[in-house]
């Protein structure tokens, strides 16, 4: 489980997802609003809001799109979340079953305190250290 994890709130555009997301090597952003998780913002989630409005137009008309999409239009929401008490073994049943990419970790009082994403899951199950965090 990661512990150090990006969060963005609800109020910010893709544009500044984006801009994470590329600067920061991130794949997958647990979206907040007064500090309470309410969806997940992943890089499929980008390029599908980009594919499907965007097909025809250069970067710049990209670039003004996204900065001008909230991040609750492309979301998943509600988030499909994971304890802190949870095995890796269910953790990977849940990302297996329902197809994603990520889990937020939750405590017992539903505040994120981690995020357990498909590569940890695989490098769990490969025997490999997890990878450092920054």
């Amino acid at each position: 489980m990661q512990t150090q994890v990006v969060r963005i709130s609800s109020e910010e555009r893709l544009s500044t997802v984006e801009d994470i997301m590329t600067l920061g090597g991130v794949r997958h952003m647990p979206v907040v609003r007064g500090g309470e998780l309410v969806g997940v913002v992943s890089e499929r989630d980008l390029l599908r809001a980009s594919l499907s409005n965007l097909n025809a137009f250069g970067s710049e008309q990209r670039r003004a799109f996204l900065h001008a999409v909230e991040i609750t239009r492309v979301m998943s929401e509600p988030p499909i979340v994971i304890g802190e008490e949870d095995t890796v073994e269910a953790a990977a049943r849940v990302l297996g079953e329902r197809k994603i990419g990520c889990l937020p970790v939750v405590d017992g009082d539903g505040k994120l305190v981690g995020l357990v994403t498909e590569t940890d899951v695989l490098r769990y199950f490969a025997g490999l250290e997890p990878e450092p965090q920054p």
